[in-house]
This record gives C-alpha cells, structure tokens and sequence, in this order.
C-alpha cells in the first residue's frame, strides 16, 4: 500500500464538488495486490500519527490533530514505467480488492474521500514544501 501525504491549506475534488477540506492532509492511497486491512490499519495509523506541522516554535512537530484528510484513491502510483514509456499497472490491486481497503482507512482516519474509481479533477493549495511517500 503506498500513499503520497501531501499537506494543504485546502483541497477538494471538483466536479459536483464532491468533497472539500481546510487545513489537513491529502493522501493519494494506491493499493497493490496482496494488501491487507492490517496494511491499510497500520498506514492510516501512521498519517495520523505524522508529525508534519508546525508547533509553536515554527518546527514540523505537530500530528494531524483536529486537523482534516481528503483521501482520493489513486492506482497509478502502482504504475511501473522502467521498460518503455507506457506505464503497466499490473501490481495495482483490482477495483474489487481495493475499495474495501480504500474505504477502510478512510474510515479509520475519518476522511473526506472522492469516488472510487472515477475520473476526479483534485485542487489543492500547499501548505509547505511537505510532501512524502509512505509504503508498507
């Protein structure tokens, strides 16, 4: 399972507008075949738990806190691109396998989430130069 964590000042999923949130966290989650609720448990945990703003001495010391999670599922970053230019995504779990796991650590972080599997247009607004893949 790999999410890219991006801190924001806000970000939404366009379209209807289907969801939106203030200062937080996007993750971008891709899920490989073989991953496990523990898997997606234990990353959720570690998001959370992600010490990535500011305290009051202006050092990245905080955890998400109160703070907000827009969670948008993204099998792409299970695309390999080593041998030509066409990315494979073979390793990216099957929509069957990875929407319960999408939705379970959305759940488990409380998430504003997009719809899986479609075709989103995401905004957001940096907060910082703070962005980091996670894997497990």
């Amino acid at each position: 399972m790999r999410a890219l964590v991006q801190r924001v000042s806000e970000a939404a999923v366009e379209g209807d507008r289907v969801a939106a949130i203030g200062p937080g966290l996007l993750v971008l989650l891709g899920v490989r075949i073989g991953d496990t609720e523990a898997e997606a448990d234990r990353l959720a945990d570690k998001v959370r738990a992600l010490r990535v703003f500011e305290d009051t001495e202006g050092r990245m010391n905080e955890p998400l806190g109160e703070r907000e999670v827009l969670c948008v599922s993204q099998f792409t970053l299970y695309g390999e691109a080593r041998k030509g230019n066409r990315p494979s995504f073979v390793a990216a779990a099957p929509g069957e396998v990875a929407e319960p796991l999408y939705e379970r650590f959305c759940e488990r972080l409380a998430a504003a989430r997009g719809v899986f599997g479609a075709d989103m247009q995401v905004s957001l607004v940096n907060d910082g130069p703070v962005t980091l893949m996670l894997e497990l």
